[in-house]
């Protein structure tokens, strides 16, 4: 049977011993990596803040590891096969509703809000996270929640960052569900209007969506994207309250706190920036 131990705290405060010559070298790979294209050595070796001449052996013995290669041609340097295959490992094992559910309960104590999360399922934005706010007052939300696409923030994040043949498709689920239970009547468009897509296109320039009283009267809700390194949206990361006391301001506070976790997460999966294409 497996014995777990306990971790003696003493020894996971202290500083844990490195190897210097490892991390002098790493500078290279962080430099070639955030550079996004291949560089000579002198450029290279600038900008990790090295000189050329100490930052050669390092690129031999990447060279030889395969974590950089060297264009025969020019005499470049690039990432090599091995960096291409730990990148695409570490973005299998970054599962985005994993990586993103730590961040809920700080964000809830912080905002003092409920805090979701959601992913775009089959009938569009579906809440598969939730935190309760750290007060009394909490909003009546449950996992599998479908949120409006028109009347909700999360709602409309998707549909700011998602191609609109998928927005479409999905309001066409959305008005037919609120048709049979008579919320809507049967003639009721499900075109994006030229209104809808104006609000979506401010969703897209200013990187969050806020609402004050959307689909449920008296509460509000501001959404910021979590992308994928392909810039698709992965995640809506949403903080939600009571209208009277929330916050719905673009340079707010809980909006300011959601930009900031949303875009941490964002580049844990690859993504450049916290920006995101849209047909819509």
């Amino acid at each position: 049977m497996t014995n777990f131990s306990t971790p003696d705290p003493e020894k996971s405060t202290r500083p844990q011993r490195s190897i210097q010559s490892v991390e002098v070298g790493g500078r290279l790979l962080v430099a070639l990596a955030g550079s996004g294209r291949t560089m000579a050595l002198k450029d290279l070796a600038r900008a990790a803040d090295m000189a050329a001449s100490n930052a050669h052996p390092y690129l031999v013995s990447f060279c030889k590891l395969g974590l950089i290669e060297q264009d025969a041609t020019s005499g470049n340097y690039g990432l090599g096969p091995l960096a291409m295959q730990l990148g695409l490992i570490s973005l299998q094992q970054f599962d985005p509703v994993r990586l993103a559910t730590p961040f809920m309960a700080e964000l809830a104590q912080e905002t003092g809000h409920t805090v979701a999360l959601a992913v775009w399922g089959n009938r569009g934005p579906t809440i598969v996270r939730i935190e309760h706010a750290p007060t009394a007052i909490h909003v009546n939300m449950r996992h599998g929640t479908v949120m409006s696409l028109r009347g909700t923030a999360t709602g409309r994040l998707f549909a700011a960052f998602l191609p609109e043949a998928e927005v479409t498709g999905a309001l066409q689920d959305e008005f037919a569900y609120e048709t049979r239970i008579g919320a809507k009547p049967p003639a009721a468009s499900i075109k994006i209007s030229d209104t809808f897509r104006k609000e979506l296109a401010l969703v897209r320039k200013q990187g969050i969506s806020c609402m004050r009283d959307g689909s449920v009267p008296g509460i509000s809700a501001v959404s910021a994207p979590v992308f994928q390194e392909t810039g698709h949206i992965v995640l809506g990361l949403t903080a939600i309250g009571p209208g009277a006391v929330f916050d719905v301001a673009v340079d707010g506070s809980i909006a300011k706190a959601l930009r900031q976790r949303a875009n941490d997460i964002s580049r844990r999966l690859g993504a450049a920036s916290n920006t995101g294409t849209s047909a819509a």
